[in-house]
């Protein structure tokens, strides 16, 4: 695989479900098989935020902040139990062994104790036992709940309990067995409870080594031993019963042999092809020196991948466009390009891609930063309408980005707030990020404002320029014109039209005047509300010229150099201490 560059990564310290949220969504909107939102979000739909379903797991090194977190358990080292994700493994596991155990055992508790008169012959200790044995087995079902993290060793002491206390409770019962039958000589009774004690003894190991993730190495002294257990209680009972000496000859004794040994094979070799299978399941999510531990978002031509560098340690967002997905190997051949030029853009502001190259199967990913805070869509969904300081704050930083890139001759043709990030890096907050650069080449046939429209038009129809909607070819002016309609939608809460179907807001970008933000939003300044509306200029002469002429006209406001980071920082502290549930800062 080629690789292209290395970045710097700052620890993301904003609020984890926010940034969890959020950048799932803008990942899901930036697929190339749609520039808006695959998953048919509109940014006026209170019901947008569905984040990813919560696993728990831990995610401090990807991130200083806990939370509601998705399942992330990074992997320290490759050696044979794959280090953390075990432990995930191995407690869903035995939760489930554990509940197996305690249903069947609580099913015989219950005949036991509900059985007419003469099927009791359950000792008091045995039946106390018992009783026991289903209480731990519900608590520790119970204890190992799906949101729990949980600590290798302390899992593994929970192993020993479960099956130790299981095994431990069948020699007691097998004992109490013979005993009563050879008291009450009854060897027909006596000869069925063996086979049953065998019975018994292979439902525990084959829950064992179907539950319980282990090597073979590690497996083989266990499962040792509970085959061995029936055979050695069986032997022990002949020396002190004469009945069972009888019944249980010498035949007998071999059979049972045979049948213990028989399931310690098939255990431990069932045990050697699932850890086998666990193992190449591992390595198939390992792209070079990238581990990918978990899928974030899909599209019609591939996924995304929260992903961490196996020896750096950094998080990452890796995008895999697979051949057969792709369909038309032009188009692959054409993403991997603009994925390249992409790549060459080094501003604060834009995105930075790290790495990019193909995978043996032909497989095209590349690697990006994994940002932490909120999209401007988020934002303004979450707590509405941005101050004008915050607006000039935000955008004059996106202009910077879209300096270089224009000078570079990239066009974005797709900025809205979903492609703009209030990042946080470096320790410094409100750092706007402009993700997607020469990105997008969608393709939709849904008819949502969201998403795309195929054919010669690129772009959000929501913040599309009006040479976009009109079929034609766009400059850095373009930009300039979206860039101002998400101005407008930060002030005011809502783009500069609306429509029901995707073509009336384009005629409108085409052909009608929008209304001023400040008849929307009285806290908006004449001044800002003259350079949005320059911005949203019909004809391209007649907007600001360069990105970076917009950025002056923005500074120029009287509102401007009101909101820094410091001032950034503060707001997200305090978001954070009125969501304590979100985050820990």
């Amino acid at each position: 695989m080629s690789g292209r560059r290395r970045g710097t990564e700052s620890p993301p310290i904003a609020p984890a479900d926010m940034m969890n949220s959020t950048y799932q969504d803008w990942i899901c909107d930036s697929m190339p098989e749609h520039s808006a939102s695959t998953s048919n979000h509109s940014p006026f739909d209170p019901t947008l935020d569905a984040p990813i379903s919560a696993r728990a797991t831990e995610v401090s090194s990807l991130s200083p902040v806990a939370g509601p977190a998705r399942h992330v358990a990074l992997v320290e080292g490759s050696g044979p139990e794959l280090g953390d994700e075990l432990a995930l493994i191995l407690r869903t596991r035995l939760r489930a062994a554990a509940l197996v155990l305690f249903l069947g055992s609580g099913m015989f508790l219950a005949y036991g104790l509900y059985s007419p008169a003469p099927a009791r012959e359950a000792s008091l200790l045995l039946t106390a036992f018992h009783v026991v044995l289903v209480l731990v087995l519900g608590s520790t079902a119970l204890f190992l709940c799906a949101r729990c993290p949980g600590r290798l060793n302390r899992l593994r002491w929970l192993e020993l309990l479960v099956f130790g206390l299981t095994a431990a409770f069948f020699v007691v019962m097998q004992h109490e067995a013979f005993a009563h039958y050879a008291k009450t000589h009854q060897p027909m009774s006596l000869m069925a409870m063996m086979k049953a004690v065998i019975t018994y003894w292979y439902a525990l190991i084959f829950t064992y080594a179907i539950f319980i993730p282990n090597s073979p190495q590690r497996a083989a002294p266990v499962v040792g031993l509970m085959a061995a257990a029936p055979v050695v209680g069986t032997l022990l009972a002949r020396q002190k019963f004469a009945l069972v000496a009888e019944v249980a000859d010498m035949n007998q004794m071999v059979e049972m042999v045979m049948m213990m040994v028989i399931a310690f094979i098939a255990a431990i070799y069932g045990i050697y092809k699932m850890g086998a299978l666990r193992r190449e399941a591992y390595e198939a999510r390992q792209f070079g020196q990238y581990r990918l531990r978990e899928r974030i978002g899909a599209g019609g031509m591939g996924e995304v991948f929260l992903a961490e560098h196996q020896m750096l340690k950094r998080p990452c967002a890796i995008k895999l466009i697979r051949p057969t997905q792709a369909g038309d190997p032009r188009a692959l051949a054409r993403f991997e390009r603009e994925v390249r030029t992409a790549a060459r853009l080094s501003h604060w502001n834009s995105i930075e891609i790290f790495d990019y190259g193909r995978a043996a199967d032909g497989t095209f990913y590349y690697v990006m930063e994994y940002l932490p805070g909120l999209s401007l869509a988020d934002l303004v969904r979450r707590h509405g309408p941005l101050a004008p300081e915050r607006v000039v704050h935000l955008l004059t930083q996106t202009c910077d980005a879209l300096t270089e890139a224009h000078a570079m001759g990239m066009i974005h043709r797709d900025i809205k707030p979903g492609n703009i990030f209030a990042a946080q890096r470096g320790g410094v907050y409100d750092v706007a990020k402009l993700l997607d650069f020469g990105l997008v080449r969608p393709v939709a046939t849904t008819a949502d404002l969201q998403l795309t429209l195929e054919g010669s038009i690129t772009g959000s129809p929501l913040y599309m320029s009006p040479e976009q909607a009109l079929d034609e070819s766009p400059d850095g002016r373009s930009d300039i014109y979206s860039l101002g309609a998400v101005a407008y939608f930060l002030l005011t809460g809502r783009p500069p039209f609306e429509a029901a179907k995707p073509l009336q807001v384009l005629f409108a970008h085409a052909h009608q005047e929008p209304t001023g933000p400040a008849a929307m939003n009285g806290d908006v300044p004449d001044d800002l509300d003259r350079v949005v509306l320059r911005c949203l200029a019909k004809q391209p002469g007649d907007r600001y010229q360069t990105a970076d002429e917009l950025k002056r006209a923005l500074e120029d406001c009287c509102c401007a150099g009101h909101w820094d980071s410091a001032a950034a920082a503060a707001w997200w502290q305090e978001q954070a201490g009125r969501e304590p549930a979100l985050a820990e800062v």
